[in-house]
């Protein structure tokens, strides 16, 4: 195993600039108050409009190929052939495998190319395991990296393991924007979720991430307002901004509505364009086109 390079004492000195007393009690509270006061704002078609280009559209099933995941990719280069006018999706996201699959068919520019690496969704794997397979999926053509923090070591308190995994993954992807998952369903309290947040930041996360998924419960309002607090407070400690991105149980377009209003109202204005906001669903792709043209389409 790799030496930990990343000292007890500075993890312990980075929380301590930050809020963690918060109650369950008080964020659900808060996330109340923003559906009922302030959801009703933005559900607008100009909104729904805004959240399409936001979409990172997923394909993570045990029976991706080579040739569905290149159907995959077509129909992103025909969405935007048949619908020049609307915003394409931000994102494909798939399996390291298939990055140079997506990387060859995909014909949109500003597209991104998303792998979900580093032994996921479990997260278990040696860190030189993690680094090889994060390393091939941007040779052939990943632009981003999606991680999972290795949520084990973090429940077990060994914040040491979980920030030097994520430097370490970090230092593979470079310049390349990485994603930290942090699979929220499993930390269950909202101080765990900040505390999570700020230590996936602090070790060099571009974006951090409710969910893989793969997991019950997956994406909440509750864990998004947690971790756009993180954020919030990050961004006024360092002057760095930090991306947010829901996945997992997006199952509806009042559900992306929530998320995006969330993001509005802790974190502003200033987060509302698809480099800091992301959805990670491929279902909710077809509901926001319905909503957007005013006619079922199942084009996804």
């Amino acid at each position: 195993m790799a030496e930990k390079t990343i000292e007890k004492g500075r993890i312990e000195e980075a929380l301590s600039k930050y809020n963690l007393d918060i109650t369950d009690e008080e964020v659900r509270q808060a996330v109340k108050k923003i559906i009922t006061e302030k959801v009703h704002e933005n559900d607008t078609k100009e909104v729904k409009q805004f959240l399409m280009g936001s979409v990172e559209l997923t394909t993570l099933k045990t029976t991706d190929s080579d040739e569905s995941v290149m159907a995959f990719t077509e129909r992103v280069n025909q969405f935007d052939e048949q619908y020049p006018n609307l915003p394409h999706v931000a994102t494909i996201c798939v399996y390291p495998r298939f990055a140079k699959t997506v990387a060859e068919t995909l014909e949109v520019e500003g597209v991104e190319i998303a792998c979900v690496s580093g032994s996921f969704p479990s997260s278990q794997a040696l860190i030189e395991v993690k680094t090889v397979e994060t390393a091939l999926a941007l040779k052939d053509g990943a632009t981003e990296i999606d991680m999972v923090m290795s949520v084990g070591a973090f429940l077990s308190g060994d914040y040491e393991t979980v920030c030097d995994e994520i430097q370490q993954m970090k230092e593979t992807c470079g310049e390349k924007k990485m994603k930290v998952i942090l699979e929220t369903g499993c930390l269950k309290t909202a101080k765990n979720i900040k505390t999570a947040s700020i230590l996936a930041m602090y070790s060099g996360a571009d974006y951090i991430k409710t969910s893989t998924g793969k997991l019950e419960p997956a994406a909440t309002p509750e864990a998004a307002y947690v971790m756009c607090q993180a954020i919030k407070e990050y961004y006024d400690e360092t002057g760095i901004q930090i991306g947010f991105k829901p996945a997992g149980g997006l199952n509806s377009v009042m559900d992306a509505l929530i998320y995006y209003t969330i993001v509005k109202e802790v974190l502003g204005e200033k987060w509302l364009t698809n480099q800091w906001l992301r959805l990670g669903t491929s279902r909710l792709a077809n509901m926001l086109l319905s909503e957007v043209t005013g006619e079922e389409v199942k084009f996804f």
